[in-house]
């Protein structure tokens, strides 16, 4: 196509949600809803619905690549957004891809625990995420939980710990650490964002919902959408991480209204659009 202006793209590599709430099918939600084309690799299959996850089925390593490859040839990516990988040898054929290919700045959402508590993946492939990928993110985006098995140590229990934590996974390699702390206790939500220039402790006020399922996607994905769009990105990440966290606190607040499922129901992706 020639004469057309180009229209932003964001890339989601993730696995799949039949619930529709976390995931690609969130990211690509989160996309459309930041008004950014969405395109997807899928890592593997799951089975899963709001209260839990009774499944994982992988794609191959070798077709992970083909499709990133197929992808890459044609379509030009502004940013990319990493998920749930699944397994090490999947972790290593998307780092091998992304080294060759270099599609935009890489947001790593280092899935591997659902929101229902179940476990995603295996140790090999924390190892994996590590060694082989958090070396080419340019954020990484973990939470309380997943800091502590990337770093093979306790969940932190403060927001002292929290920026401990963040500052030692900044050491692994990225160019900059946002730890989630969703999972602590308290009236506020509280964000430590760390990178080369310093450490950023942000809180709002904790959203009283039990529809959070896919948080943690709809967040990353949010801030790969405003990266592909030039809101932000590489040495600006506190007006990408804080227009992303704002996106994130009204589908928090508006998600019940869906009455989606009898667990942990979704975020309401479009709450600006109906």
């Amino acid at each position: 196509m020639t004469g057309a202006t180009p229209t932003a793209v964001a890339l989601t590599v993730a696995g799949s949600d039949p619930s529709g709430g976390a995931g690609i099918q969130a990211d690509l939600k989160t996309f459309s809803a930041l008004g950014v084309y969405g395109t997807a690799v899928l890592t593997a299959l799951t089975a899963q619905n709001t209260r839990g996850v009774t499944g994982v089925h992988a794609v191959p390593a070798a077709f992970v690549g083909d499709q990133l490859r197929t992808l890459l040839d044609d379509v030009p990516v502004g940013a990319t957004k990493l998920g749930m990988l699944g397994t090490a040898d999947v972790v290593r054929e998307v780092a091998a891809v992304l080294a060759e290919r270099r599609p935009g700045p890489v947001v790593c959402d280092p899935v591997m625990v659902a929101t229902s508590g179940d476990r995603l993946v295996g140790q090999d492939a924390v190892d994996a995420i590590r060694t082989d990928l958090l070396p080419l993110a340019a954020l990484v985006t973990p939470n309380v939980p997943e800091a502590a098995a990337l770093l093979d140590g306790p969940p932190a229990g403060t927001v002292d710990a929290m920026v401990e934590q963040a500052r030692a996974l900044l050491g692994l390699g990225p160019d900059a650490v946002l730890l989630k702390g969703g999972h602590l206790d308290g009236e506020e939500s509280v964000d430590v964002l760390v990178d080369a220039g310093g450490v950023l402790v942000t809180r709002r006020p904790r959203v009283a919902t039990s529809a959070t399922h896919g948080t943690g996607c709809t967040l990353s994905s949010a801030i790969a959408a405003l990266v592909a769009r030039g809101v932000g990105g590489p040495g600006a990440w506190e007006s990408v991480v804080e227009q992303a966290r704002d996106y994130l606190h009204a589908a928090l607040g508006a998600g019940e209204s869906l009455g989606i499922g009898s667990g942990h129901g979704p975020v309401h992706h479009f709450v600006h659009r109906w």
